[in-house]
């Protein structure tokens, strides 16, 4: 099963996919059909949580009702989806990826976009081949990645999760991965400030390279 069995489970929004300025403007013009104020690249870092209700309840001082989250939601993926065909991946993720495949290790991608656009998306990249398994969101659920994280590992047969190093850009992807039983690295290019990463407890970085070589090293 690859090299020393050494298995990464990669995040894609924020980390493969260098889309934070895309999340941030559609995020704000979502905001402006809704009547909140605009929020700050830093703002919006320290304020980002996953499940993304408990994000708005921070905004607005309550949980949105199911009705206004399926209208934020809507609106949010609106204008995001026109946003992300724009978005290039994280500078050097292309590289990294065929690097590690062609030295024998093994990936694949975990995501909470919508499976039906996450997989013609990482295929445009270019990058499709260099993962086991590409697994998005297959519903509407607003729950964490924990439970998906089950469901993905749990199809990549023979990987054994004390070999899995999750990496990721956001706190649900270090809980998803402790709930498995496997390790995470945490990447600073996405949705969260450094500060909030850390609070996290695991290895955090500021580049893919670094991500790679700290996982490494942890299994």
């Amino acid at each position: 099963m690859g090299k020393h069995g050494k298995h990464l489970v990669w995040d894609w929004n924020g980390t493969l996919l260098d889309d934070i300025d895309a999340v941030i403007g559609a995020t704000n013009a979502a905001f402006a059909e809704l009547g909140l104020e605009p929020l700050t690249l830093k703002r919006y870092r320290e304020l980002y949580t996953v499940p993304v209700p408990k994000f708005y309840e921070r905004l607005m001082g309550r949980l949105p009702t199911d009705a206004e989250w399926t209208r934020m939601d809507g609106v949010f993926h609106r204008h995001y989806w026109e946003r992300a065909e724009n978005c290039g991946l994280t500078p050097g993720a292309a590289e990294l990826l065929a690097t590690r495949q062609a030295s024998g290790f093994t990936q694949s991608l975990l995501s909470l976009a919508p499976h039906v656009d996450l997989v013609p998306l990482v295929r445009r990249h270019g990058i499709a081949e260099r993962f086991l398994r590409m697994d998005g969101r297959p519903d509407t659920s607003t729950d964490g990645k924990s439970g998906h994280m089950v469901r993905h590992l749990a199809a990549l047969e023979g990987i054994g999760v004390e070999r899995v190093v999750v990496i990721g850009d956001a706190a649900d992807d270090a809980l998803a991965a402790a709930h498995v039983g496997a390790k995470a690295v945490l990447y600073t290019g996405g949705s969260h400030s450094r500060a909030s990463l850390e609070r996290v407890g695991v290895p955090v970085v500021d580049s893919l390279a670094e991500a790679v070589a700290v996982a490494e090293e942890l299994v």
